[in-house]
């Protein structure tokens, strides 16, 4: 442990594990189908595409996320990141072994309230 705050520095290359929480997956299934069938098949694979892209990053760069919402919401160590090509955030903390992604949500969205949803409390570990 090399960090002000407990938490191994990743090294380059170094990746940890990625765990989706259940809302996570709702939302992201949610997303795939409003995509496909308000916008097109190639939007929502596009946003697939993002989600792994972002996903891969948060596995080796945790840190990198904004701590934005951290701060507005009073969630030390929340983190968010913003998918290529559209306007879905992805919001995760960094743990000990593993990003835990709570939610994935349209950047437009009233982000407070669906953040914290019963399952996403803050002392949670997944």
């Amino acid at each position: 442990m090399n960090s002000a705050d407990g938490l191994a520095e990743p090294r380059m290359g170094d990746r940890v594990r990625v765990v989706l929480r259940d809302l996570a997956r709702r939302d992201i299934e949610e997303s795939i189908d409003w995509y496909r069938d308000n916008v097109d098949a190639d939007t929502a694979l596009a946003f697939v595409a993002a989600l792994d892209a972002a996903l891969d990053h948060a596995s080796a760069r945790p840190r990198t996320g904004s701590p934005r919402y951290a701060t507005e919401l009073e969630l030390p160590g929340l983190r968010s990141w913003l998918l290529d090509g559209v306007p879905q955030l992805v919001f995760y903390v960094e743990r000990d072994d593993h990003v835990d992604v709570w939610r994935v949500m349209h950047a437009h969205r009233d982000i407070p309230s669906w953040l914290l949803e019963p399952e996403t409390s803050p002392d949670d570990e997944a």
